[in-house]
């Protein structure tokens, strides 16, 4: 099932989701912190801290429900 969650224009403290590295699931708990042209410095919310590596577009979605298919 394709995810039509909206990740245009996320600007800073939008709640977001990243996707793991790891078996390419989805963790939550992360905001947009600043966008650096097209990819997107994101914030650990739990503790403020800024993840040092930006990430394209296609590596977050919007946190909330997924829209129908």
């Amino acid at each position: 099932m394709e995810d039509r969650r909206v990740t245009d224009n996320l600007g800073p403290g939008t709640r977001v989701e990243v996707r793991s590295g790891y078996g390419h699931s989805w963790a939550s708990g992360f905001e947009v912190a600043d966008v650096d042209g097209e990819r997107y410095l994101v914030r650990r919310v739990s503790d403020g801290h800024v993840l040092p590596e930006p990430f394209d577009p296609r590596e977050i979605r919007q946190e909330g429900p997924a829209g129908p298919s």
